[in-house]
């Protein structure tokens, strides 16, 4: 046999003997990703949360997408100091790196408005009763202070009615200040009891 012929059997020896380990590596390969992809998406629902409820950039569009541990954040505010307290909102426990991509626009207020006066949403999306409805369940979910409380909400043409429980009186005023934080909602019936 030619020397070029030994050395393709041996290749093609070596290569057969390395694909079943290789295989059985891209398999739990896959279920690592799958469980870093798990990761990803619950440390990027934090990071979105803590956007939405934070005083200084709720109302502008910030986009977070975060993989394998590193946050990249994207939109635009009105100015450094929010741009920079974006970056601080995604530094969460689980993230390694934040790409803070966001662009300061002196205009970003003028769009936001610009779009509350079509009854969109910072997003371009049209704010519905159920849409109002479904975002305050968001809020509720996400916050600690309202752990194992039962609260109902109701909204009728952007007013928001408040019904159930809460532990505590913190609980109930930090339910009523997201609901009036809410894109589209003209204001809160506060019907809720600490129990």
């Amino acid at each position: 046999m030619s020397r070029s012929l030994v050395a393709a059997l041996g290749l093609a020896a070596t290569l057969a003997i390395s694909t079943t380990p290789a295989t059985a590596a891209s398999t739990s390969g896959t279920l690592a990703d799958q469980s870093v992809k798990q990761t990803d998406k619950v440390l990027q629902e934090r990071i979105e949360y803590r956007l939405e409820v934070s005083d200084l950039v709720a109302k502008y569009d910030i986009k977070v997408k975060v993989e394998a541990g590193m946050a990249m954040l994207s939109g635009d505010v009105a100015t450094l100091a929010q741009k920079t307290e974006a970056g601080r909102l995604a530094k969460i426990d689980g993230i390694s790196m934040v790409h803070n991509n966001v662009t300061v626009n002196p205009d970003a207020d003028k769009t936001v408005a610009e779009r509350t006066k079509k009854g969109l949403n910072k997003a371009g999306e049209a704010i519905t009763d159920a849409w109002i409805t479904t975002k305050m369940h968001w809020f509720f979910i996400g916050e600690d202070l309202l752990k194992d409380s039962e609260i109902n909400v109701d909204t009728n043409e952007g007013i928001v009615t408040l019904k159930g429980t809460v532990k505590t009186a913190a609980g109930r005023e930090r339910a009523v200040v997201l609901a009036k934080r809410c894109d589209g909602v003209k204001s809160v019936v506060d019907q809720l009891e600490i129990k």
